[in-house]
């Protein structure tokens, strides 16, 4: 069996935990896969079983530290069953897309038993023409977007007769943990983070104090832009910029859209952008009309965005993204003007010195009460995230992936809309809170409205 080296949840992920003290605020993943047919049921154990003993975060549940003195750890579960996490289910007739996306919907508004690990997949049978669909939920800390694109190559084969990958690897070995372990544990991170940041600060001082000293007005410049950086990302939210868009409930729709890849590249190029520019020059557009046929005119909403941060030497899978919020331009009725500055926006946020001092940020914002991060949140008008999935054509168990749809947590917000591209087609699942949006047909509607408008820029 496999050594695992548990670690303590990064201050990031522990904020977003403590937030789910608040229902509306869950960092819950639903991902949907479409089949022409179903897997073979062995061979999709098999794979889920191997990706499970490469990505052992799969296989650990959080352990609190006694007194708070840490973070909570990522512990083996000796009580891990595949069987509880992978489970097959039928769709009542007629079934179809609808029925797959209520079931979707009904798994992402539940909550996770953190006794076991933080993911649950349904394989779903009975869709029309024998097609079968993959409901997998996850938790944000396991992985973020390009994370779990990263676990599904473990999982995935490039032809339809599954290959034969060998001897399952070795399991994670469970440890047993007794109070004052965990108590020790606790303890030697908070030495081991204090040393690390005192040898960090060693290490720089001498460069730092010899560029002080060559370079005053310069490194005051640069620690007065850093402190202005990390001001900008803990700016309270006092109020929602959508005068529509402002009830919050315990409730989700879960719909979807599809766009051709080349295309909406083709129009954010032919204005100097990128393809995220006419993703976000899309849905900023379906949010104009939406908010016109409500009699009300915005000109900016504020937008929440997770930027990667995820590096080469980093594992497979974990959540390695920031989030930055920021405001939008809706009321521009030309598309083009309107992703020309959107692409200057995103440009300059991704540059933004405080990103790479987000989790100390978070650290910080784990002192705070949940009713004063959780508020600001909720006054996010909407979230939007980019992914990119498999170019080539995937199968899993012998069946074909026809589609894939990611729908990411609101996190207070009015809608998540996130795309996911695939096989030459962006795959869109929009995630609506049903409280900010009570007809989301017209919602869809004027999305699907957004994006014929910036894909007429590449005809």
């Amino acid at each position: 069996m496999a050594e695992v080296l548990e670690a303590h949840v990064s201050e990031t992920d522990t904020f977003t935990m403590q937030l789910e003290r608040d229902p509306l605020l869950r960092a819950t993943i639903v991902a949907v896969i479409l089949f022409d047919r179903a897997p073979t049921w062995d061979v999709l154990v098999d794979r889920i079983e191997r990706a499970t003993r490469l990505s052992p975060t799969f296989r650990q549940k959080l352990a609190p530290t006694p007194l708070r003195l840490a973070p909570p750890r990522w512990v083996v579960d000796p009580d891990f069953d595949l069987t509880w996490h992978l489970r097959k289910a039928g769709v009542a007739s007629p079934g179809g897309l609808p029925a797959v996306l209520e079931f979707a919907r009904n798994t992402g508004m539940s909550a996770f038993d953190h006794d076991r690990p933080l993911w649950q997949f349904t394989l779903l049978e009975g869709l029309p023409e024998r097609r079968a669909a993959l409901v997998m939920k996850v938790h944000h800390a396991l992985t973020d977007g390009i994370g779990g694109i990263q676990l599904a190559a473990h999982v995935v084969d490039f032809k339809r007769r599954p290959a034969k990958l060998g001897p399952l690897p070795e399991e994670p070995v469970a440890r047993h943990h007794g109070p004052l372990d965990a108590l020790a544990t606790g303890v030697a991170y908070d030495l081991r983070r204090a040393v690390g940041t005192g040898r960090g600060l060693v290490r720089s001082m001498p460069g730092g104090v010899a560029h002080a000293l060559r370079d005053p007005v310069g490194t005051a410049n640069d620690a007065l832009a850093t402190a202005k950086s990390i001001a900008r990302f803990v700016q309270p939210v006092t109020r929602t910029l959508s005068p529509v868009m402002t009830g919050r409930r315990l409730q989700w729709h879960y719909d979807v859209i599809d766009v051709p890849l080349a295309p909406l590249k083709a129009a954010a190029k032919a204005v100097g952008g990128t393809l995220n520019d006419g993703f976000i020059g899309g849905v900023t557009g379906g949010l104009r009309r939406y908010h016109e046929h409500h009699g009300a005119s915005v000109e900016n909403l504020r937008l929440t965005m997770p930027i990667s941060v995820r590096t080469e030497a980093d594992e497979a899978g974990g959540n390695k993204i920031t989030l930055v919020r920021f405001e939008v331009p809706v009321g521009i009725d030309d598309p083009a003007k309107r992703m020309a500055v959107i692409n200057d926006l995103c440009a300059a946020l991704r540059q933004e010195r405080a990103i790479p001092h987000s989790d100390t940020i978070a650290g910080v914002l784990n002192l705070l009460p949940i009713a004063v991060t959780g508020g600001m949140l909720k006054h996010v008008d909407f979230l939007a995230s980019n992914v990119p999935g498999f170019d080539a054509e995937v199968f899993i168990g012998g069946a074909r992936v026809d589609a894939f749809f990611a729908f990411g947590p609101t996190l207070g917000s009015a809608a998540n809309v996130t795309l996911m591209s695939y096989r030459g087609t962006c795959h869109i699942g929009v995630n609506t809170d049903a409280g900010a949006v009570g007809d989301p047909d017209l919602f869809m509607q004027c999305l699907r409205d957004g994006f014929d408008e910036v894909l007429a820029l590449a005809r």
